[in-house]
């Protein structure tokens, strides 16, 4: 396979990494340790954790680092407002003495819902805490005396007694085009998600040219299963709820999507959640959550594959009874992952 030009980064762009979301939904994280250690095998480089309402973003990482001696460790997001900055700072250390050199700190605004709703912190000023904590956390990480005023917070003096001795990358979740110049000019680099294969070059183009090393990581939803009933649970209600996410809405307008979603917007609005729901368009379901056959998905992944793209993270949905074969759901992940071709 030859390497495609790269207008963003260089001459050349290197194939993109393959990372899963841990855990599978409905699979304990106790039950994962099979996986995770097949996981190189099958051709995956990273493993990714999110933090929302569920499962926190560090402890499915420090698992996979006392399970796997290779794979990468990225936290796709971690929001900025409910961690102290200090403690953003030592725990992204902590984990980089579990796996030097193998930690990738996502961090992001989130939405109030995670934020507010569930954890009772105000969702202020999202932007400035986020462009904040990135510069405090980037300094301690680098082993500096931080202290002093910024927009969001102030710090009266910090310094980590044990900084990394490899660098932890941090990048931010990043939806529009500010957080995405953010992530490349002051960070090494963005996570987007929940976007049709044809939006990512309007991301790229908002991101302009990518110094080496910097990172693109493009979040997929896919579940790889013929059980159209567990797709529709799956799918249908969790994209009619964060694509009427003020963050989300905004995305989907700024990428052109917005006349697509407008009556699921309109719906919701009013109240109607039900309706809202119902008015999703299948368009709209079937290309932001990918569902099909392994090889079915897999076709639609590499779609997102594009010259400046380094990594696409796969958030996996599948049914309790594909979960429950250990060595099937290995072969579903073959079959929808790099190895496969």
């Amino acid at each position: 396979m030859t390497t495609p030009s790269d207008p963003h980064g260089g001459a050349t762009a290197a194939p993109p990494r393959w990372g899963v979301t841990l855990p599978l939904p409905g699979l304990a994280l106790d039950r994962h340790r099979h996986l995770v250690e097949r996981l190189p095998d099958l051709g995956y480089s990273d493993v990714w954790t999110a933090e929302g309402g569920g499962t926190d973003a560090f402890t499915p990482l420090a698992a996979t680092a006392a399970w796997s001696p290779s794979l990468r460790l990225g936290t796709g997001i971690v929001p900025v407002q409910t961690r102290g900055p200090a403690v953003l700072a030592q725990t992204a250390a902590t984990l980089a003495q579990l796996a030097p050199g193998r930690v990738l700190l996502g961090l992001g605004a989130s939405v109030p819902a995670h934020v507010t709703d569930i954890n009772g912190i105000p969702f202020d000023e999202p932007f400035k805490r986020t462009r904040d904590v990135l510069r405090f956390v980037t300094r301690a990480l680098r082993g500096e005396y931080v202290s002093g005023d910024f927009d969001t917070f102030s710090i009266a003096g910090y310094q980590l007694p044990h900084p990394p001795e490899q660098p932890v990358k941090v990048i931010l979740g990043a939806l529009r085009p500010g957080m995405l110049r953010l992530g490349f000019t002051e960070g090494d680099g963005a996570i987007s998600n929940l976007l049709f294969p044809a939006d990512v070059p309007k991301v790229l183009d908002a991101v302009g040219p990518q110094p080496p090393g910097k990172e693109l990581v493009v979040k997929v939803f896919v579940s790889p299963t013929a059980d159209r009933a567990h797709v529709e649970r799956a799918a249908r209600p969790f994209l009619a709820w964060i694509l009427n996410r003020e963050p989300y809405r905004k995305f989907h307008e700024w990428l052109g999507n917005g006349e697509l979603l407008s009556e699921t917007h309109r719906l919701w609005a009013a109240g109607d959640l039900e309706g809202a729901r119902r008015a999703l368009p299948e368009e709209a379901v079937r290309g932001l959550f990918v569902s099909g056959s392994p090889e079915e998905c897999r076709e639609q992944i590499l779609r997102y594959h594009l010259p400046g793209v380094t990594t696409v993270q796969l958030y996996v949905s599948l049914p309790s009874a594909a979960l429950a074969d250990r060595e099937g759901l290995l072969d579903i992940l073959a079959r929808l992952g790099p190895a496969a071709g």
